[in-house]
């Protein structure tokens, strides 16, 4: 434990929703939901204004619409939320070497490690308001809540207490008085489940699990979970703060609209998800040995199979093989409502031959189309929230369509409220925006000289696909 506040935690308030709110004048101030916009998909953020209502992350988008049908529901502009992520990232990074991202919109900072560190009160203070409001200028508004304390574990507990848009300084000494009287849920890592077991036990604040008996604990929750809880309801936390963090597994699924039994139409998208997963291997220059093909089925219940190649590998081939032979045993009587291809056991080095081609999968020949049977490309999909160009109207985002018709609202940052129009969903003077993660920025976006050096003229920002994800 230190004994200093040196370790900051900043959390971006509402981010996704955020980034629309401050990119569309005519949403501020109004309840925006951003997720799957189906009717499985799920919440990912909501407005600070959706959420008086109910709404919360990871609820269902359904039961977000029951609770708050007056809100906007996006579906989400990921090349927007990695540039501002990466404007808040590189401006926490002169602060200290020392920068442990968790996320797009969350970080840890070992302020200690940073330049001309002054660990007075008042010069913290003053440290961590600049840094906020440096924040809140480089990304045009978003604003972000901060913890800071002496250890991770009350770091990011201090960042809940005034959100949004707060800062809470946890003075060394006072964890345990401050800890104590919360819900067991304040720990992070603490869920629904384990909640709900230490409530049937009489735990239900922090001061209550401290006075268990750790061996107790263990009976009950089990060996890591118990001694881990039992050491943070003392507040004791040495974690460093790590700026790298190394990735444990790639992965990359989906839920479909409807359940799926068609084995063919699987084979297709497991093939599809294969190749991805090579994708973000090769970008990021990894190999991988565990294929593991993940399934859900229409009751929910999920399942995952695996298995391990005689060596490291990023041949989209052979990716894509290795989960086909997973999915070929697999039932699908009962339909999928969702399936997912990821690798683990990643490593920087590749064991393949290096003069092996990498072929297309042969698909039976009762599966290859005909070439007459080949559809033309569908046409481009236009998802609420999206932005958007018109030859004569100009930057705008997709209001909302369907039976051909696309509604789009002719607003940008810069500009306030702006007038909405439908048009034909093939519209030829229609095409995708371009507020897009490769804008060039004008001098005056970027208020601090020394954040702008550390930029390129481009934010680089990866392409991934919506439904990607990286764990670590």
């Amino acid at each position: 434990m230190r004994s200093t506040a040196s370790v900051l935690h900043l959390d971006l308030d509402a981010f996704f929703a955020s980034v629309e709110q401050r990119d569309k004048p005519s949403l501020r101030g109004k309840p925006v939901i951003v997720g799957g916009i189906g009717h499985r998909g799920v919440v990912s953020t909501a407005s600070y204004e959706a959420r008086v209502h109910g709404v919360r992350s990871a609820m269902r988008m359904a039961e977000a619409r029951s609770r708050c049908p007056h809100a906007a529901f996006l579906s989400g502009r990921f090349d927007a939320y990695r540039e501002a992520s990466a404007l808040v990232m590189a401006r926490l990074r002169q602060e200290s070497p020392l920068v442990e991202p968790l996320s797009l919109d969350e970080a840890f900072v070992d302020l200690a490690a940073g330049p001309d560190h002054d660990p007075d009160p008042d010069a913290l203070l003053a440290r961590v308001e600049a840094l906020r409001a440096d924040i809140e200028d480089l990304t045009h508004g978003l604003t972000a809540s901060v913890g800071v304390a002496s250890s991770k574990l009350m770091a990011k507990i201090a960042s809940e207490i005034r959100k949004p848009d707060g800062l809470f300084v946890v003075a060394p000494g006072t964890e345990l008085e401050l800890l104590g009287p919360m819900q067991v849920t304040a720990i992070p890592g603490v869920g629904p489940a384990t909640a709900e077991r230490l409530r049937r036990t009489g735990v239900s604040t922090v001061d209550e699990l401290r006075s268990r008996d750790e061996d107790e604990l263990v009976r009950l929750l089990g060996s890591a979970s118990g001694r881990s809880l039992a050491r943070l309801s003392r507040a004791d936390d040495d974690r460093p703060v790590v700026a790298e963090r190394e990735a444990k597994s790639i992965s990359v699924e989906d839920t479909f609209p409807d359940d799926v039994t068609d084995r063919a139409r699987l084979e297709r998208v497991v093939e599809t998800m294969a190749r991805r997963v090579a994708d973000r291997l090769r970008r990021g220059h990894l190999s991988g040995r565990t294929v593991t093909l993940k399934i859900r089925y229409h009751d929910f219940e999920t399942h995952t199979r695996s298995t391990t190649l005689p060596g490291p590998t990023d041949s989209p081939g052979l990716l894509a093989r290795s989960a086909l032979a997973l999915l070929a045993s697999t039932d699908l009587s009962g339909g999928l409502r969702l399936v997912g291809v990821g690798i683990s056991g990643l490593a920087d080095w590749v064991q393949d031959d290096l003069f092996e081609e990498d072929e297309p999968i042969d698909l039976p020949p009762s599966e290859q189309p005909d070439a007459a049977d080949v559809a033309p490309p569908p046409p481009v999909s236009w998802s609420p929230g999206n932005d958007v160009h018109h030859r004569t109207h100009g930057d705008g985002w997709v209001w909302g369509g369907g039976l051909g018709r696309v509604t789009v609202r002719f607003e940008t940052r810069l500009t306030g409220p702006g007038p909405v129009h439908t048009f034909a969903a093939d519209d030829p003077d229609l095409s995708p925006g371009h507020e897009g993660p490769t804008r060039p920025r004008r001098p005056d976006e970027l208020v601090d000289p020394e954040v702008a050096a550390d930029l390129p003229d481009h934010v680089p920002v990866p392409p991934v696909e919506p439904g990607d994800s990286v764990t670590a």
